[in-house]
């Protein structure tokens, strides 16, 4: 299945990374990591630096999977707010997945700057806005919940988000002045780069796994060619394409639709460049890029035809433009390219991370969701410290032991 079509701006930004590297023998290694994303580089970075071998598999070229049409929003904001998601999964649990989120941006931020990777990282404010007057009340319980738990957070009127940010909203907003953006894209194909070359990681493209079996002593993955990987453990890193690994579906598929902008004059653009988004479902997201072009996402569908989901993107793109014009009527804004993509999402907002009940050697790197790279380092934290025996709070909070609420 296509994860993306039309022209993602990451790969026209940075042009595909020339590595063609398919495996042509049989492979012994301690740990297979599936997937070269975002999420698979994190992971292999991560078990790189506390010196365990491991290699990394891809269908694909290097990160042209979701990463590549990604829009790189990196905030500790989940989809589901901090107030609902403590009735679903309780109070702490929902605490120590948003602090767990704060956390991931500094973490990457480091990450990047001790690789020295330009990944385009730039930390910004965030406002998240009632798309109705009615939703205020939300916003309100939201700020008490978050305020709480020490979070960081502040509450604006409707007038004060006018006047501070020039964003015509319907309601009331909550900003946070620690969120981040960046290019998923880039910062994928530098990691990776970076271990092979200072590591000796061995990266695997156009390799697809057609079985995965675990043994008693390890597990045995037998590529499309018929060749034989065997190894002590395997972390399944590949999205939703992971469902071919699942014992059970535990994610639901969502097309999702992205453009953006000529470039704009800084005069038109609003205050610190913030992220935005809204709380109405599906959400309407924004954020800037070097450059000063803008990008928009959001008009999401329920459903992973990649036929009907491509034949939507020009609807798709003229309501983002409506959408966008209406919160800022001034911003002389054109589009330059759009894409659209299929993600997942889970019933309670956050990722599945760790082993499957039953499976021991086998790990599920899986950031669902709107936070998938945020998710995605904590993951490759949480199942690196597994395998050092080092115990990690959040591994039950994101763990599969909830999979019994899904049924």
């Amino acid at each position: 299945m296509d994860l993306h079509s039309g022209l993602p701006y990451w790969i026209v930004r940075n042009s595909l990374l020339d590595y063609f590297h398919p495996l042509e023998d049989d492979l012994t290694t301690d740990i297979a990591i599936i997937g070269s994303g975002i999420t698979g580089a994190l992971m292999a970075h991560e078990l790189c630096n506390a010196g365990i071998e491991c290699c990394v598999i891809d269908k694909r070229s290097i990160a042209t999977g979701s990463s590549a049409a990604s829009t790189a929003l990196l905030q500790y904001e989940i989809d589901v707010p901090l107030c609902r998601m403590s009735e679903i999964i309780g109070e702490d649990n929902a605490s120590i997945a948003y602090h767990a989120c704060l956390q991931s941006i500094s973490d990457i931020q480091k990450v990047l700057k001790e690789t020295g990777i330009d990944a385009g990282f730039e930390q910004l404010t965030s406002i998240f806005y009632a798309s109705c007057a009615t939703d205020n009340k939300l916003l309100e319980q939201e700020y008490e919940m978050r305020q709480k738990h020490e979070l960081p957070v502040s509450l604006l009127k409707k007038k004060e988000v006018g006047r501070d940010y020039k964003l015509r909203v319907p309601g009331n907003a909550l900003i946070n002045e620690s969120s981040a953006q960046m290019d998923a894209y880039r910062a994928a194909t530098g990691l990776l780069s970076y271990h092979m070359k200072k590591d000796g990681l061995k990266v695997f493209t156009h390799t697809a796994i057609k079985e995965c079996a675990e043994t008693p002593g390890g597990c045995i993955l037998i590529t499309d060619k018929g060749h034989k990987i065997k190894c002590g453990y395997v972390i399944v890193a590949a999205g939703f394409e992971a469902g071919q690994f699942l014992p059970r579906e535990i994610m639901d598929l969502t097309s999702t639709y992205a453009l953006i902008s000529h470039p704009v004059s800084s005069e038109y653009l609003w205050p610190k460049h913030s992220l935005i988004w809204e709380t109405a479902e599906p959400y309407l997201y924004i954020r800037t890029t070097e450059g000063n072009r803008i990008i928009i996402g959001g008009e999401d569908e329920k459903f992973n035809d990649p036929q009907r989901r491509d034949s939507l993107l020009r609807k798709k793109t003229r309501t983002l433009e409506k959408k966008f014009r209406k919160l800022f009527p001034d911003i002389p804004f054109k589009t330059e390219m759009s894409w659209c993509g299929t993600f997942s999402t889970t019933k309670d907002g956050l990722p599945f991370i760790g082993n499957w009940p039953g499976m021991e050697r086998i790990f599920f790197d899986l950031g669902y969701g709107g936070n998938g790279i945020t998710f995605s380092m904590i993951g490759a934290q949480i199942i690196c410290h597994e395998l050092q025996d080092i115990k990690d709070e959040r591994r039950s909070v994101f763990g599969y032991e909830r999979i019994k609420n899904y049924w």
